[in-house]
C-alpha cells in the first residue's frame, strides 16, 4: 500500500497547480461524503478557462471596485 501511495503522490505532484487544487478539493469533499457535482465541475472548468485567457492577455482584468459596484447595483434591483 505504501508503494502505491508513493507513486500516486509522485504523479500528483507533477500536475499543474490548478489540477492539484481540483484534486485536493475532490479528495477533501469525499471525506464528508460530498462529491463535486456536474455544475461545480463546469464552473471550475469555466473559471480555469477564464483565468488562462487572462494570463494570456486575451481577457482584461476588472478592478475589484468595479466588480463590487456592479454587484451592489445588481443586488439593489
Amino acid at each position: 500500500m505504501a508503494a502505491l501511495l508513493d507513486k500516486i503522490e509522485h504523479d500528483v505532484l507533477r500536475l499543474s497547480r490548478q489540477e492539484r487544487a481540483f484534486l485536493a478539493d475532490r479528495l477533501l469533499s469525499s471525506l464528508d461524503g460530498q462529491e463535486l457535482n456536474d455544475i461545480d465541475a463546469a464552473w471550475l472548468d469555466e473559471a480555469e478557462r477564464r483565468y488562462q485567457e487572462y494570463k494570456e492577455g486575451k481577457r482584461p482584468g476588472i478592478a475589484a471596485q468595479e466588480v463590487f459596484a456592479e454587484a451592489d447595483r445588481m443586488l439593489k434591483k
